[in-house]
């Protein structure tokens, strides 16, 4: 999979180059291309930004290096073009599942008050959230994506058991874990787990699951 990512602050995509998803990156299955907007502008001074039509609080990103960007990016529109914003849908597993069905994902981040609206209607597939709150940036949200969609990459995680098995891959929240020692603190881990009967263990597990979903997310077990 290749994910393009054009943002105003590349340098806050450090974390990409670290731990599971930096490893993916380095054995080649996941091509992760950061490019910075401001590398597009036509503006002398290297402006991206102005003031808003019709008045208002802080600045909005102009449209000519963020269009210029993706077009350089993408010539041929073969990717998923996506904004992170406020006002997209919000992300969830299943949607997570389709994005890394895909070839290739394009992230636009924004950032100030927010991007002229022209560049979306002519360059943007979808918005997506990943939350009811407001953040200084997409950037953030969009490593959160590209974190929960790298997950789904084959052979990233080195086990499909691992996607199968974790919160809302099923509608439920994960079951609890357990490692050594058998005993912490006074605490010992559930005897079903020591028994070695894989059916016990199936089901204990089950169970929980419906458990702390029903005790956690009561709106996640309504729909089951």
């Amino acid at each position: 999979m290749r994910i393009d990512i054009a943002t105003l602050f590349p340098e806050a995509f450090a974390p990409l180059g670290v731990g599971v998803i930096g490893r993916a990156v380095e054995s080649g299955l996941l091509e992760v291309n950061i490019v910075n907007i401001r590398d597009y502008t036509l503006d002398k001074h290297g402006k991206c930004d102005d003031t808003p039509f019709g008045g208002g609080a802080g600045m909005v990103m102009t449209p000519q290096p963020i269009h210029d960007a993706i077009s350089a990016l993408d010539p041929d529109h073969e990717a998923l073009r996506i904004y992170m914003s406020p006002k997209g849908r919000t992300l969830c597993q299943s949607m997570v599942k389709e994005l890394a069905a895909r070839d290739r994902l394009l992230f636009l981040c924004g950032s100030y008050e927010g991007i002229d609206e022209r560049v979306l209607e002519l360059d943007i597939d979808c918005e997506i959230s990943i939350g009811d709150y407001v953040l200084t940036g997409g950037e953030l949200p969009a490593m959160v994506t590209v974190n929960a969609v790298a997950r789904y990459v084959k052979g990233v995680l080195g086990s499909e058991q691992s996607t199968n098995e974790e919160s809302f891959s099923d509608g439920l929240l994960e079951y609890p874990q357990y490692t050594r020692p058998r005993e912490f603190m006074g605490k010992e881990v559930p005897a079903v787990l020591l028994s070695g009967d894989h059916a016990k263990i199936a089901a204990w597990r089950r169970a929980k699951q419906i458990e702390i979903t029903s005790q956690r997310r009561p709106d996640l077990a309504e729909g089951r």
